[in-house]
């Protein structure tokens, strides 16, 4: 394992995540403040989720003819571009002009986060190997972290919101991410994950059936989060139960550290809660199975926690404690997806695997953001929670089509 590769890599993804939450909550919680409705307010993010679709899907493309260091140093600098440009907005602006002046922007951190998103996950591939499960345990870290981080983010969002105001709290992200671009710029190998072939651009839309099962249940698992996360949740707790802007971001926060603390976590934790009686013969192994049942597992509680708010029963415990609950099983669920893109890739199309996935992933935040908006709007905070059991309970279905990852790998066909 290049320890010194992966450990640049890990800090920009880390400096791109922490301000990639502040971001967020930054602009959630200050326009909520000047009455922008639920729905207005998923629209500010639907340009940063969409730019992810087609950024993951070029920007594999890129990484696997340029090297994937050339990839990273464009996400963050086009992340500091972006959030110096937001300080230009003012609030004296009429409401139609700040949405698209920040729809505009949002689109250029959607671009900047999936490529650097898209050059850390698959640098991986190269610098960890997998050697006794090292490829797994280093995905469930820098993963893990990554999501730990955000949920810091979120915090420091709301903080700097508070005690320093809109344009000030962005000009100190601003500078974070120019630090670690400096440093990356400066020490990073550029040739991480160069391929040895031409790869054609057609090629972005030719994958295996177990890259396409797998990225299908991605877009649904992630789609099943943000339709509560995104603005329903915090439009929520801010709106109905009154918390104030350091609760909203502080609750979140926790749980986003949570969660990324559970995916460091998986490969343990799936080691001692997946079913034992794996079938190669009918295409299942244990990573398999485990996505399966934690797909499962999620669904139930995805379930209960809808029927329990909709009752009207313990409602502020049920979403804190309920929440954290689903919190675990969606990070177990999404650390064991994370592992089983890269094993389902070789490694002259690894970026270009990656970079299809987690466009699918952006789908899914893309449908689960408009979506958090629109049936929160409709029905508040149980419509929300309902349309993510159903989206959950397909992930599940989705899951029992994957195939086993060595009969995967080896049925790939060859790419040309």
């Amino acid at each position: 394992m290049n320890v010194r590769n992966y450990a640049l890599v890990t800090a920009g993804y880390w400096a791109f995540t922490l301000t990639d939450g502040a971001l967020r909550m930054l602009v959630l919680l200050h326009f909520n403040e000047l009455g922008y409705s639920p729905v207005v307010l998923a629209f500010l993010f639907l340009a940063y989720e969409f730019m992810g679709i087609v950024t993951n899907l070029i920007g594999g493309w890129v990484g696997s003819r340029t090297g994937l260091g050339l990839t990273l140093r464009v996400g963050l600098g086009l992340q500091v571009a972006a959030l110096v440009a937001l300080t230009l907005q003012q609030e004296s602006w009429a409401e139609w002009t700040s949405v698209v002046f920040v729809m505009a922007v949002q689109a250029l951190s959607g671009v900047a986060k999936d490529l650097t998103k898209m050059s850390s996950k698959s640098a991986v591939k190269f610098v960890a190997g997998d050697e006794d499960g090292a490829l797994f345990k280093m995905v469930a870290i820098l993963t893990g972290s990554k999501n730990a981080l955000k949920g810091v983010g979120f915090f420091l969002g709301a903080a700097l919101l508070a005690s320093l105001g809109y344009e000030a709290a962005l000009w100190t992200l601003a500078a974070i991410v120019g630090i670690a671009l400096v440093a990356i710029m400066a020490m990073l190998n550029e040739d991480i994950g160069k391929s040895k072939k031409r790869t054609p651009l057609g090629s972005i839309l030719s994958k295996s059936g177990p890259v396409n099962r797998l990225s299908a249940a991605r877009v649904f698992l992630f789609a099943s989060r943000d339709i509560w996360f995104v603005v329903a949740l915090p439009v929520f707790l801010e709106e109905e139960l009154g918390w104030s802007f350091y609760a909203v971001g502080g609750f979140l926060a926790a749980w986003v550290i949570g969660y990324g603390g559970v995916q460091s976590m998986a490969p343990r934790i799936l080691g001692s809660t997946r079913p034992d009686g794996s079938d190669q013969a009918n295409g299942v192994d244990r990573d398999v199975a485990g996505a399966r049942w934690w797909a499962m597992i999620l669904g139930l509680i995805a379930l209960t926690i809808a029927a329990l708010v909709t009752a009207g029963i313990a409602v502020t415990a049920v979403i804190v404690g309920g929440l954290i609950i689903f919190g675990v099983a969606f990070a177990v669920n999404s650390s064991v997806h994370s592992y089983l893109i890269l094993a389902y890739s070789n490694e002259d199309d690894v970026s270009i695997d990656v970079g299809f996935y987690y466009s699918a992933n952006a789908v899914g935040r893309f449908v689960g953001t408009l979506l958090s908006g629109v049936l929160y709007l409709w029905g508040g905070l149980p419509v929300a929670l309902w349309g993510a059991a159903a989206f959950v309970g397909v992930t599940w279905l989705l899951t029992l089509r994957l195939p086993a990852v060595d009969r995967a790998v080896s049925a790939a066909p060859p790419k040309s």
